[in-house]
């Protein structure tokens, strides 16, 4: 995943508006992470970085479009990404999580942030856990395989799986 250092010193207290919207950062990402996503629609971050004495507030807006596969037939489909966040990030405690894994590090008495983790991040955040082409997507006949959308198949269907035999006359009372 590409990284997006920004000293912290170099923001005013108020605060500074960033806007990213240069596609080879997503594309690299995409690549880099092996999601299996492609770039609908240009994907543009705006975020405002709000420092203080352990980190930054960050907030922003990330809007754009990405081609996924549907969770039941692997069609492609469309998902609008439109999410709107605000994180804290502050330097790791002494002895916690490595400046590898920390978002703000302070090397040299100056602290940075790595705005491209989090940009990453909200990104992840605001793909449906399940994308589905629709809402009534039919799916994959587990038999043949065919995509039930398009066309019903003569598969029978699945048959009792013997294993669970057990719990045919399991009752709830």
């Amino acid at each position: 995943m590409s990284k997006i250092w920004v000293e912290l010193a170099d923001i005013p207290a108020e605060g500074r508006v960033f806007s990213f919207e240069d596609q080879g950062f997503w594309q690299e990402s995409l690549r880099t992470c092996v999601l299996s996503a492609t770039i609908a629609a240009p994907l543009r971050a705006e975020v405002t970085v709000l420092p203080d004495e352990r980190g930054a507030l960050v907030r922003g807006t990330l809007r754009g479009s990405v081609v996924l596969p549907c969770d039941r037939c692997s069609e492609d489909c469309e998902q609008t990404v439109d999410e709107e966040f605000e994180v804290y990030e502050e330097l790791p405690a002494e002895g916690g999580e490595s400046a590898e894994e920390s978002r703000v590090v302070e090397e040299d008495g100056v602290q940075r942030l790595n705005l491209g983790a989090v940009l990453w991040e909200q990104f992840v955040l605001a793909l449906p856990p399940k994308p589905l082409c629709r809402e009534d997507c039919k799916g994959l006949c587990p038999r043949c395989g065919g995509n039930r959308n398009f066309q019903e198949c003569d598969c029978a269907e699945g048959g009792n799986d013997p294993r669970l035999s057990v719990f045919r006359n399991l009752k709830i009372s």
